[in-house]
């Protein structure tokens, strides 16, 4: 592999260039360049005899100086898989240190949800990753309720009132006793649910566009919460950011309750969509997103560095 040029792209102009294999993230690049959520020295490109043959890139928040995912990563697949993995691996090993200092951020990948049925694609880039230290860390459901899909009229049992960052990481740090979420659960092994509540809502929630106003409370006749729903815009999509039934009433249905109110504020929006995703090993939460209107359109396969 020694003909290989391994290389940073200059700039807006090599956009064409590094989206040289189709991929649903390669429409926002523009955008993200544009917005700041990327920068030219995170997005590299591997080229043989003039032409590209591998990419990576990385994505951060507007305003960051570290990418916070590596999101991109595609290797040439009519090459053999052997070499379509060595040149993955060897692309990565030579970009990382150059974009992030110290533990590399958690990698993802949209993938058909029937991925399965046909793995070669999706397999050679997680052995490339694996070679470069990484391992595979969860599989998650990407689901869309789409404008025209009926929402589900209040049962009554809930009444919805706004909240402030106080009480919602108060509620947030109850709700993640016992939580299938496995970002949650990796959180949690380093961290008080407390701070790991905290730093959510300041490092996500906060960031929104979106109003604060838009967070829900479900609350019951005796005015006491069972849970909560955060609606909210990203830059791309109206979105479920988080939902959270308190552990002394899971089991008894608030969490379609709480899903349907969010959904009919953003509804009320008029946004063509809303997206929201939750672990495939989440039943319970990938259930009430199914009787609530969503569809599962893809997956999410998230590997992470140790």
């Amino acid at each position: 592999m020694d003909d290989l040029i391994i290389r940073p792209i200059a700039g807006v102009t090599e956009l064409e260039r590094f989206n040289f294999v189709p991929y649903v993230l390669n429409g926002e690049i523009a955008g993200d360049l544009a917005g700041g959520r990327r920068v030219p020295g995170w997005l590299w490109l591997a080229e043989r005899d003039g032409r590209p043959v591998a990419r990576v890139a990385w994505w951060g928040r507007a305003g960051d100086d570290a990418p916070l995912l590596m999101d991109i990563f595609d290797v040439d697949d009519d090459l053999p898989e052997a070499e379509r993995v060595a040149i993955g691996e060897r692309l990565v090993r030579t970009a990382l240190p150059e974009v992030v200092s110290g533990r590399p951020p958690q990698y993802l990948r949209f993938v058909p949800a029937d991925w399965q049925d046909d793995p070669a694609a999706v397999r050679a880039r997680m052995t490339a990753l694996e070679r470069t230290g990484a391992r595979p860390f969860v599989e998650r459901l990407r689901l869309e309720w789409r404008a025209g899909t009926p929402v589900p009229e209040p049962d009554g049992r809930l009444e919805f009132r706004g909240t402030d960052r106080g009480e919602l990481v108060g509620l947030m740090t109850r709700v993640l006793d016992g939580t299938l979420d496995a970002h949650s659960r990796a959180d949690l092994a380093g961290k008080p649910a407390a701070q790991v509540a905290a730093e959510h809502y300041d490092e996500e929630f906060a960031r929104y566009s979106s109003p604060m106003e838009w967070h829900r409370v479900g609350v019951r006749a005796d005015g006491a919460p069972v849970g909560f729903v955060v609606p909210a815009r990203n830059p791309y999509n109206a979105i479920i950011a988080y939902l959270g039934v308190l552990p002394e009433h899971r089991g008894h249905g608030y969490a379609d309750a709480l899903l349907a109110a969010g959904t009919r504020l953003l509804a009320a929006e008029d946004v063509p969509r809303i997206r929201a995703s939750t672990d495939v090993g989440n039943t319970p939460m990938a259930a009430a997103f199914a009787r609530t209107g969503y569809v599962d359109f893809e997956h999410e396969i998230d590997m992470t560095w140790d």
